[in-house]
């Protein structure tokens, strides 16, 4: 019985020593709620020795927290924010460096161009239009083919778009727009299309859902979110418009002088594998390693061709200017937050 309870007691010592070895680690995100369980857990199925203290919401909001904490760090990674973003903190001096076992593996338009890169890519989220083909019957409204279309008077009062500076949806649309049209018809085409805005959300999926649910007939969201809802029943039709598609990278990236180092290459190392990769192609058509991606229900074939030629680095420097150009003009038709 003595010799029992000693062994108990090694035993009970030992699972106290495990937990108190465990790494904590606080990383923000912004990537859908859905899909950060499923990461989540296959993350830590593989490193059970770290834990994670997720801080989850839109871009733009991540964004705002993180540069609000510049001085006094409060993440340790960023898991799954735009690209524009990691740029954002990049250029504040607010990422270390560091190149993840894989490196080479990753196309070059998903990572920094640094050599060792301040941040890698995860996959690439592209822009597109749901549209609930019940309710467009219901209120005569054709199906538009491109981001022309919205502006005609016959859509007025039926579309809704994220909010570009609380969504990073929003914002890869409006970016996507000046660097297709140019800023001076980028912002002619904005009034347009505002005209017909019933509502701006601060969610990207939002819209999306809107119409899945016939809250709206259109919402401006993404790929990823409408072919997830068509797939699930919703009425939808998606729409990629024929100017061209906004995108933008998921990344990820350590934050500077974070005091769990180790854990923090650990994570980013896991988020350009293989398997994080083919997970990620669950719901998106285009990701970071090349050779990966299989086709994705309800995405068109060709997503690589119609998404624009992105120059993120001119959205990175231009972001705060464009953000605060279309507050001033659009923002009275924002929700609430």
């Amino acid at each position: 019985m003595k010799k029992l309870k000693s062994a108990l007691a090694f035993s009970l010592c030992a699972a106290a020593a495990g937990v108190q070895a465990q790494t904590e680690l606080t990383v923000y995100t912004a990537l859908e709620a859905d899909d950060l369980k499923r990461y989540a857990q296959s993350f830590n199925d593989d490193h059970p020795d770290i834990k994670i203290n997720w801080v989850r919401d839109s871009t733009g909001i991540v964004t705002a927290r993180l540069l609000a904490e510049k001085e006094n760090p409060r993440a340790d990674v960023v898991w799954g924010l735009a690209g524009t973003s990691l740029l954002m903190l990049k250029n504040e001096g607010m990422l270390a460096p560091y190149a993840p076992e894989g490196l080479e593996n990753l196309s070059p338009k998903f990572r920094d161009r640094d050599e060792v890169p301040s941040w890698v890519g995860m996959n690439a989220w592209m822009a597109a239009v749901c549209v609930n083909t019940i309710e467009a019957e219901n209120e005569g409204l054709p199906l538009p083919s491109s981001w022309q279309d919205l502006t005609k008077p016959v859509y007025q009062g039926h579309v809704v778009m994220p909010n570009p500076n609380s969504s990073g949806t929003g914002f890869l649309d409006v970016s996507a727009w000046l660097q297709m049209m140019g800023e001076d018809e980028g912002w002619a085409f904005m009034d347009g299309l505002h005209n017909n805005i019933s509502r701006y959300t601060h969610s990207g999926s939002k819209p999306c859902k809107m119409a899945a649910s016939g809250e709206t007939p259109i919402g401006v969201s993404f790929a990823f979110r409408g072919a997830r809802l068509k797939d699930q029943g919703a009425p939808l039709e998606l729409v990629f418009p024929e100017e061209g598609l906004g995108w933008e990278v998921e990344a990820a990236g350590i934050i500077k002088g974070t005091s769990k180092m180790d854990a923090a290459q650990t994570l980013v190392d896991w988020a350009i594998s293989r398997e994080a990769m083919e997970m990620y192609n669950e719901g998106f058509a285009i990701v970071a390693m090349p050779g990966v991606a299989k086709p994705v229900k309800h995405f068109p074939e060709n997503a690589d061709e119609l998404i624009i030629d992105n120059d993120f680095a001119w959205a990175a420097e231009n972001r705060e200017a464009i953000l605060s150009k279309w507050q001033k003009r659009y923002d009275t038709k924002s929700e609430a937050q």
